[in-house]
Formats: C-alpha cells, structure tokens, sequence
C-alpha cells in the first residue's frame, strides 16, 4: 500500500442471511468451513445473493449489505460517507472498526483507529468515566502516562468533570456522546471514524466536534471517515465524498459533487406513491399513508408564493386500540443540504386530535414567510405513553414544496436571489 494511503477497500463485501445466524444449518455451517479451512477455496455461498434494495422484494435468502467496495483514502483526509438510510454506510465503518468481518475482499490501513458509531460504543456502564478513559486508551495501545497527558482535555472537551468518577450508566445519551468523542478524538488516533451519534449532541457540542475534526485533519495531519445525513455539516468538515446506493459504491470525489449527486437521488423515491415508500421507519402503531398541499381554496398545489397560506393535510392509518389523544407529529421543511429550515411540533401549538374523522388532519400555516426555495418535507409521528416515546412513523424527503419569489413587503419589488442566509423573512427595521 502506497505510503501516502491510509486506508484502502480492495473488493470488500459484507453478506448476511435474512433472519438467521450462519447460514441457517449446520450441514450448510460444516460446508462452508470444509470449503474454506480445509480445502482453501472460496465460500460457496457467496456466489448467490442479491443487492441490498429495501424497496423491492427479493427472491434470494441472502442479502449483501455492501458488494465490490472499493476506494482508498489518503492520509489526512476528511471524506464524509453519504447514501440513505440502509445503503451501507453503518456497515462500512463497522468492518473498518473490526466490530464484524468482510465476507470477501480486504481492508488496509495505517495507524490506530478510534471509532464512535454508537452511543456508549466502547464503554462499560458499570465504570466511571475516569475508568473508561484510561480503558480506551489501553486498548489503543498508550501507556498510562500518555494518557494521564491528555486526561485534562479530555474531561474539559467533554464538560463532564462533575461526574468524572461517576458510572456511565449514569450519564444522559448527550452525555456519553460527549465524553466518547472526546476519547476519540484526544488519543491522537491516525484514523478518526464518526457515525451519525454527533446528532444527539446539542448544538454547542456539534460546532465544538466539527472545529475539533478540523483540527484533528489539518494541523494533525490525521484522517476522518465521517458519516451523516446533515449535508451542511459534510460540506463544512469534509473535502472528499463517497456516496452507497443499495450496499455498492455509487460515487467517489469531491464533497460538492457528491453532495449534488446525492440530492438528486431522492426525488426518485418521492414519486412514488407515499404509501409504497420504503425509505421511513417506526413501529407502525400509526403510519401516513398520504400528504397534500392546499392552498387557500382548498387546490392541491405543489408552488406556493412567499407569504401565503399553505395547508398541509395528513392522511393516516391506525392500528386498533391506539389512543389518538396521545400522538404527537412534527413537521419540517428542510433545505436542499437537508437542513431544517422551519418545524412545528403538535405539543407546542394547539391541536385536538381526539376530533380526527375519516383518518385526516391537517396542519394550517396562515403565512409561509420562507425564503424562495426548493424544501422537502420531513414528518415524525410519535405515542407519548407513560413508559417512553413510540416512534409510529419517520420519514426524510416525503414530498416537495417549491417556494415562490413574490413582493412580500408590498414595496414593488421581490426578494433578491442568493441576499441572505436566513431561511424566514419575517422581519422589519425600524
């Protein structure tokens, strides 16, 4: 592997079988090492199976998670891995980390890697935070003086010295996220690899993140592997983009390529019928089964002008026996980098749905005062119970709304294009 490589993906694949652990058998268990312990050949059962595509039904048991990854990284580089929801991305990371093992192919790399793919990845609950720094670091291969070196920029990095000697079980999920990207991210791995857990951070803690992996890059001279479905924060950190469709390599180059590459992936899925999208999940208690945009008469419209009236109306199936008083749905419009340019939340506006009939609501926005753009609708339907909080039904991307350029403040003449960061225009000087 050339020197200035720092990691490489040669033919990589990763395959599972639906619902079983193995191949389902222990005649078909004794094959497959008889085929490759003793014999030395290839694993027979990976010359069948099928691409991992949710939206379509399968006809094998077999399914490759990732097929015929590959791609190298060079040192020092920062490359966010994009694609939707189940293209691979989790998988990836997951081989490079050794939490499980390619089916075929290999993966080199230089130097140490720290991985933060999940919420309290690497940590034992039953120890203190103290006790889990200096763990980490052991397995990485440090002394006990080196990271007594980096201990205080740990705990400072991280906010927790209050509750430095405390469980982890204790600590809030934000918490943890905290503390495990400080791990990361101070023990000066040469490779730095970051699933989606900085969303559970709050925003503070994101920006700090974001400049710390800049620093790390830059000045460290390190590589990151980034995953995330926020494309303003891949854009901001990241120069170079690798895009997974279906479990297989769909692009590779620069992040603004990428990124446009990506966004041009969706609306695909979003012409089919809601009901028959696949790209969503939840529990299925309560499921949008349709979404449409009206205008003030009552039209089903697509456009809207800036400062209109918008209605958005749900349509939705129950399952028998749920309490409709205790739903909760959320609602955003997110920019073209997915962004949540707007939201609202039932919780925090006023709402009856114990008056549901016939399976519809809408919710009502008496003036879109949204800079013009193009947005897509993103909803989150949700059972407040006593015990926690059932996610029903989530979905990215459900439709598109095209907001229009019109005289918004009455003064003769219409919003400049590109003048302006700020998604509401709602305001005045005085």
């Amino acid at each position: 592997m050339d020197k200035n490589i720092a990691i490489e993906f040669d033919g990589v694949g990763k395959q599972y079988r639906l619902g079983l652990v193995g191949t389902g058998s222990l005649q078909h268990d004794l094959n497959r090492w008889w085929q490759t312990t003793i014999l030395r050949k290839e694993d027979p059962y990976l010359k069948i199976g099928e691409v991992n595509d949710r939206s379509k039904k399968g006809n094998s048991e077999y399914v490759w998670a990732l097929k015929d990854i590959s791609f190298k990284v060079e040192q020092g580089d920062v490359v966010g891995i994009i694609g939707k929801n189940g293209a691979g991305k989790s998988t990836l990371l997951k081989l490079l980390s050794h939490i499980t093992a390619p089916s075929v192919g290999h993966i080199r790399y230089r130097g140490r890697i720290a991985s933060l793919l999940e919420v309290g990845t690497g940590f034992h609950p039953e120890m203190t935070a103290r006790q889990n720094i200096y763990m980490n670091g052991s397995i990485m291969g440090m002394t006990r003086h080196e990271i007594t070196s980096k201990l205080d920029e740990i705990v400072d990095f991280a906010g927790i010295e209050r509750y430095l000697d405390t469980p982890v079980k204790r600590f809030s999920s934000g918490m943890t996220v905290r503390l495990g990207f400080a791990v990361a991210a101070f023990l000066e791995p040469e490779i730095l690899v970051v699933d989606e857990v900085l969303a559970v951070g709050d925003a503070e803690f994101q920006k700090k993140a974001i400049g710390k992996m800049k620093d790390v890059s830059s000045s460290g001279g390190r590589t990151v592997l980034f995953v995330s479905h926020n494309m303003t924060a891949v854009k901001q950190l990241c120069r170079s983009g690798v895009i997974l469709e279906n479990g297989q390599l769909s692009f590779i180059g620069s992040v603004d390529n990428a990124i446009e590459k990506y966004l041009t992936i969706n609306p695909e899925e979003m012409k089919k019928p809601l009901i028959e999208r696949t790209d969503r999940f939840g529990n299925g208690k309560i499921r949008v089964t349709n979404i449409v945009l009206r205008n003030l008469n009552g039209q089903e419209i697509t456009e809207v002008f800036i400062g209109q009236y918008l209605r958005i109306e749900f349509h939705i199936d129950t399952q028998v026996g749920v309490d409709l008083t205790n739903m909760i749905v959320s609602c955003a419009l997110l920019d073209t980098f997915g962004t949540p340019a707007i939201s609202w939340v039932s919780d925090e506006i006023v709402h009856d749905f114990s008056k549901i009939k016939d399976g519809m609501f809408s919710l009502v926005i008496p003036s879109l005062t949204l800079r013009p753009n193009i947005y897509n609708l993103k909803f989150q339907v949700s059972l407040n119970t006593t015990d926690t909080k059932d996610f029903c039904d989530v979905m990215n991307g459900a439709l598109q709304l095209t907001v229009l350029n019109d005289d918004f403040f009455s003064k003769g003449i219409n919003l400049k294009p590109n003048r302006g960061h700020a998604a509401v225009v709602l305001a005045n000087f005085e």
